[in-house]
């Protein structure tokens, strides 16, 4: 009796520890997350590096040198342009040994405004005058001055002075005077009319003079 109850309790045992063995395998299972296998992305393909696109060329003419010119070494001349844009001065040569008269048209002296070159409306008739008397005296010519007053810089006033020169020439030329009949001369602020500083002096200084030149006898 002994021996059966011992054989009994001996295989309740066995059963009861194998019954607890498959519980534990079951919950170990169930709590158990699979790894997955790590995935592989695949990178794109790096692009080509870009480069100069070359094409070739298209053939074209084939042009031949020409020959090469020699050196110039000879002298160059220029022709300047008459700064009132009419005909060019006369030359220095055909007043040589000609007398002055410095008084023949002292009343006719042509005033300028302020950094003005122009011929005024209220001066024509001076000029107008000049022009009468050289037509009916052929052989006589006519020297021009032209004169600032002393504001400016030396320079400027020489360059205006001849721009009233010319612009008094021109006019006169316009006229019907022969342009190798009259020459002209700047003297910029050197020799002023009125010495004084004032606006009355300054006036009177911005002016064109005609000196009659006569032919010797």
């Amino acid at each position: 009796m002994k021996r059966e109850i011992f054989r009994n309790v001996v295989l309740v045992g066995l059963v009861l520890a194998v019954g607890a063995t498959g519980c534990r395998g079951k919950r170990l299972s169930r709590g158990v997350t699979p790894i997955p296998p790590p995935t592989v992305v695949q990178a794109p393909p790096e692009p080509a590096p870009a480069g100069p696109i070359t094409t070739a060329p298209t053939p074209g003419p084939v042009v031949q040198p020409g020959p090469t010119a020699p050196p110039d070494t000879g002298p160059k001349t220029t022709t300047l342009p008459d700064p009132t844009g009419g005909t060019p001065t006369a030359s220095l040569e055909e007043f040589e040994g000609m007398l002055m008269d410095t008084n023949q048209f002292s009343a006719q002296t042509v005033y300028f405004d302020f950094d003005r070159s122009a011929v005024k409306p209220t001066e024509t008739a001076k000029v107008d005058a000049v022009a009468s008397f050289l037509k009916e005296k052929p052989d006589n010519k006519l020297l021009i001055d032209g004169h600032c007053d002393e504001r400016g810089t030396e320079e400027y006033n020489r360059s205006l002075g001849e721009r009233r020169a010319l612009s008094v020439r021109e006019y006169l030329t316009r006229a019907g005077i022969g342009d190798t009949r009259i020459r002209t001369r700047t003297w910029g602020e050197d020799r002023p009319a009125d010495t004084n500083h004032t606006d009355e002096a300054w006036a009177k200084n911005r002016r064109g003079e005609f000196y009659l030149l006569l032919p010797k006898k």
